[in-house]
């Protein structure tokens, strides 16, 4: 049993579904402490876990209220879970023994590099301290900002207002969605000073660690690798589509309490925010059911690859969109931006994109057989889990411990990736040896 157990955790990506199964663990059992809750009574396990899984994935779905069921370790707690999930728990191991011995072994460089999706084992050093840098810099600066807002503008004593500043810029950067408000930022809804710094931090942490690095390292355009070429007009064009979707259907709905130029603010960050941040400004139960769809198709979309958004990121959405363009045209090949995509890779943007229908659709069934409510609903909540954006009509908390034990495991496969967590449960790599008769059998 031993000799099978240890060539299976060899493999990276096996060790990071054990290494975030493992923290989500120790995150519960904190959670379920006495001094982890206001009242001192401890929390139910499937709150724990929920709640747990929740922040180490960098979701921001609750079924308690934050602010008034945790105490303040509690919220320590789910703040520590952001911050692991959002560095990635292989990237820290790595930081560590960077740190300690000066030298990577060759496992946990290929450890490394199954969590931060780096291209090549050269590179582990360098995106393991960048990754450390970029996000306590922009968790920095959002901090001092958010903090001198709610000291200036909102009357908080100063240790509460570092405490608010510092919780709202992790969990925003990190893209979790956690917020220390009961109605998260609807009563800054028409506050610029609050919106826009976490806006920022949220699209920081959302195009991905890569795109980031070469952002600043490499000013000419010219000289992007194909994956910054794609998802900076990708993740930007959605995120303007976003946008307007949102002002133009909700104009007169969830919209029509503020002034036009609140309405902008509001319109840009819940453009902004299905891209798995999970912050909302406005009333989400009170949306259009075609403002909820498109929202759907947003958070599933989700941000850039190796950071801290979640979905099946938004280069496998363009690349799809890419097959099936050449498809069209009769193109043999895949050509973007005089570079062809190799089947290999048409093949993995396939299965990541399949693979999530495949658990949203899942994922909704059980709810829709389990609870009473609508289909726009319950389809909002596991597109939301999967995607680890984190917002919700308000169902979460009414649904039973079976729903909820469904978007645990949603959240858990969303933050991991389906390919990830596949090649994690497969057993052996197999090699084919050999190629069978080729038939075409008939399509559509």
């Amino acid at each position: 049993m031993r000799r099978r157990l240890v060539p299976s955790l060899r493999h990276p990506a096996r060790v990071v579904v054990l290494a975030f199964a493992v923290a989500a663990l120790i995150g519960t059992a904190l959670l379920m402490l006495p001094m982890a809750t206001e009242s001192g009574a401890g929390s139910d396990p499937v709150a724990a876990l929920f709640t747990a899984v929740s922040a180490i994935c960098v979701t921001g779905l609750v079924v308690v209220d934050t602010p008034t069921h945790w105490s303040t370790f509690g919220e320590v707690v789910v703040l520590a879970l952001i911050q692991v999930g959002g560095f990635g728990i292989m990237t820290l191991a790595s930081l560590l023994t960077l740190l300690v011995s000066r030298r990577l072994g060759l496992r946990m460089q290929l450890t490394a590099q199954a969590e931060t999706k780096t291209l090549g084992l050269g590179d582990v050093r360098t995106v393991v301290g960048g990754v450390i840098v970029v996000s306590l810099v922009v968790e920095a600066v959002t901090a001092v900002l958010l903090g001198l807002r709610f000291l200036i503008g909102y009357g908080e004593s100063p240790a509460r207002a570092v405490y608010l500043g510092i919780f709202h810029a992790v969990s925003a950067f990190n893209n979790a969605g956690f917020a220390l408000y009961t109605d998260s930022m609807v009563g800054f809804a028409a506050d610029p000073w609050i919106c826009l710094p976490i806006l920022f931090a949220v699209i920081a942490g959302g195009l991905g660690f890569p795109v980031i690095f070469e952002l600043v390292r490499r000013r000419n355009r010219k000289r992007w690798s194909l994956h910054t070429r794609i998802t900076v007009p990708v993740y930007f064009g959605l995120l303007v589509l976003g946008t307007l979707a949102v002002l133009v259907l909700e104009w007169g709905n969830t919209l029509g309490r503020l002034e036009v130029h609140d309405k902008l603010l509001a319109g840009v960050f819940h453009g902004v925010m299905p891209r798995t941040a999970g912050f909302n400004s406005l009333d989400v139960g009170a949306m259009h059911s075609s403002t909820l769809l498109i929202n759907d198709v947003l958070m599933f979309v989700g941000g850039g690859s190796a950071g801290t958004a979640g979905g099946i990121k938004v280069t496998t959405f363009a690349l799809l969109g890419f097959v099936i363009l050449a498809e069209i045209r009769g193109e043999p090949t895949v050509h973007v931006m005089n570079r062809r995509i190799t089947d290999q890779v048409q093949r993995q943007a396939l299965t990541v994109a399949l693979l999530g229908v495949g658990a949203v659709m899942a994922g909704t069934i059980v709810l829709l057989s389990i609870s009473p409510f609508p289909l726009d609903d319950v389809l909002f909540e596991t597109t939301s889990a999967f995607g680890t954006v984190g917002m919700s009509t308000g169902i979460t908390a009414q649904l039973p411990a079976t729903g909820q034990l469904v978007l645990i495991a949603l959240m858990f496969i969303g933050r991991l990736g389906p390919i990830t967590l596949a090649s994690a449960l497969a057993l052996r790599d197999r090699a084919r040896r050999y190629e069978l008769p080729e038939e075409r059998p008939v399509v559509g």
